[in-house]
């Protein structure tokens, strides 16, 4: 327990709220507890219960702040002028990491019998609560696998790997560690999103093929977490056939690869996470997939990473509106604690209505995953939805965490506290693996290309859309938009809105208490909807939703 005085020389420290802190992130937060169980991870929540138990420890939650404090940092060169290509990072940093991988962040989707994704997901949401940064390293070895698994031979030597329990950042050739972890390095400096423009070349260094090895040129302008044992990435073959192609930082023969790091981003938020510029100058790469299908073996991958951005969107709303409820029934303001002031109510009932709809969101859509393998109408749901909600989600989250820290005033806006690195991180939810046009226009794509999703997500929402008026003219809404062809691009944002509180609504209506699935359906589908947080109805029982996000210690 860290000793604090507070009588000061010239004054009494009081009217301060006491460190939050040794509270079980899990246990506390009753709407992850029932979509765990509800959506099939039941079988895991004494763990998943444990690792939130850690991440409320005050020596936990420092770790956070000390690896945002101390970012990575480029050790292009030794003393001696060799290229080493090597980053530093604080063991703050490893020690997030060790503790995800030991938790099975990135293998238990994988590893487990049933329900596996869904677990994965309440684990991310809790870890990304304390730490957002170390989640993308951890996000992209959980998501390799599928892609991975298009080159069996690959796969039998990587997945073992990369499903590891044990943390291992030795900058070693992958054969001498006990864990990996994997990144991705997709876009370049002239293309970004519209990865066909890139003009990374590969050549064959023996016979072409799937599994082969080629020598790789060129360069990428984002790679992520490049301390990463291995990368999927995308370059054009000879026959100008784009192609993925796993790239590991060290050769079989003990040698470094020859991926150069450039610098590191100076970027808004992640920062404990290092994002990277590269240049592939002869390394060498292994085919995954058939040649030409780079994206189509890639975008499970990506799939799979967008899924976690639902996900860490829901969990930083979730540790912002805790922020939010801790200040507020503790804070004395103009003669009584800010909780009990009507408006200070209807501002944080309405943050909770919008953190319970995202968590519910991306558990729901974390089962689609599990479902998918024996499914087609799971993949269907799964493809369309997860876009959906990560445009979703993602655009919320911002607005969500600053109104947040408003509740807080000054002391939400320093340092000090963990509102400033909530809001710096909201926006790469958004912008990683597809930004909101991007995404809009990926959900044209999956409607148009993927048989039968459109009719998966409707046959979600059919049931509460025939219960709740509401939610059946919002689906009138969203069949009109797509029923003008000729409109449908220029459109596209207010169709994906549509479709994300249909479902959203959907799913309160189906599991949520009453209060919350109706104050949430007036309040964003109803005539007297306002965009801003803290305009719910004055009849909306603001502590009965208040009691349910976080209960009263």
């Amino acid at each position: 327990m860290r000793s604090r005085i507070g009588s000061l020389p010239t004054h009494t420290v009081e009217n301060q709220p006491p460190p939050l802190e040794n509270l079980n992130l899990f246990e506390t937060d009753l709407a992850l507890r029932e979509a765990l169980a509800r959506e099939g991870g039941g079988w895991a929540e004494p763990e998943v219960r444990e690792f939130g138990r850690i991440l409320g420890r005050p020596e936990t939650i420092r770790l956070g702040f000390q690896a945002n404090r101390h970012p990575p940092e480029l050790r292009a060169f030794d003393p001696y002028g060799f290229r080493i290509d090597e980053v530093e990072y604080h063991p703050a940093y490893h020690e997030l990491m060790a503790l995800g991988v030991r938790h099975g962040v990135p293998s238990v989707a994988w590893t487990a019998e049933r329900g596996g994704h869904v677990v994965h997901a309440a684990l991310e949401y809790l870890l990304a609560q304390v730490e957002a940064g170390v989640c993308c390293p951890l996000t992209m070895t959980y998501a390799v696998v599928p892609s991975l698994r298009h080159e069996p031979e690959l796969a039998s030597f990587w997945e073992p790997l990369a499903l590891s329990r044990e943390y291992d950042p030795r900058p070693l050739p992958a054969h001498e560690k006990r864990g990996v972890t994997m990144g991705m390095a997709m876009t370049e400096k002239q293309g970004g999103s519209d990865v066909r423009a890139n003009t990374t070349q590969a050549r064959p260094l023996e016979a072409p093929g799937p599994g082969k090895p080629y020598e790789l040129r060129g360069h990428k302008w984002f790679c992520s977490a490049p301390m990463s044992d291995a990368f999927l990435t995308l370059a054009y073959t000879e026959k100008n056939a784009l192609t993925c192609f796993l790239v590991p930082r060290w050769l079989p023969d003990g040698r470094k690869n020859r991926i150069f790091l450039q610098r590191l981003k100076d970027k808004l938020g992640n920062r404990s996470n290092a994002s990277s510029e590269i240049e592939y100058d002869g390394a060498c790469g292994y085919m995954v997939g058939p040649e030409g299908r780079g994206v189509r073996t890639i975008i499970e991958m990506v799939q799979h990473t967008r899924l976690d951005c639902v996900v860490a969107g829901a969990a930083l709303m979730r540790q912002a509106l805790v922020q939010a409820l801790h200040h507020a029934r503790h804070r004395k303001a103009f003669g009584a604690l800010l909780s009990e002031k009507s408006l200070m109510q209807n501002v944080l009932a309405d943050l909770a209505l919008e953190a319970e709809a995202a968590t519910a969101l991306a558990l729901r859509l974390a089962r689609a995953f599990d479902e998918s393998p024996g499914s087609q109408e799971a993949r269907g749901f799964a493809r369309l939805a997860t876009a959906v909600g990560k445009y979703w989600v993602n655009k919320r989250a911002p607005e969500h965490i600053y109104e947040a820290m408003e509740c807080l005033g000054g002391n939400g806006y320093v340092e000090e506290s963990i509102l400033p690195r909530l809001y710096r991180e909201a926006p790469v939810n958004s912008i990683w693996e597809g930004s909101g046009n991007v995404i809009c226009l990926d959900v044209l794509r999956a409607i148009a290309k993927e048989p039968g999703s459109l009719e998966a997500f409707f046959a979600e929402v059919a049931d509460a859309c025939a219960e709740e008026p509401l939610l059946a003219e919002e689906r009138r809404t969203a069949e009109a938009i797509l029923g003008r062809p000729d409109l449908l691009e220029r459109e596209a944002r207010r169709l994906v809105e549509s479709m994300a509180l249909l479902l959203q609504g959907s799913l309160l209506r189906k599991h949520a208490p009453r209060e919350v699935a109706d104050a949430f359906l007036v309040s964003r589908l109803g005539r007297e909807s306002r965009s801003a947080y803290g305009t719910l109805p004055s009849d909306v029982d603001f502590q009965a939703i208040l009691t349910r996000a976080l209960p009263v210690s």
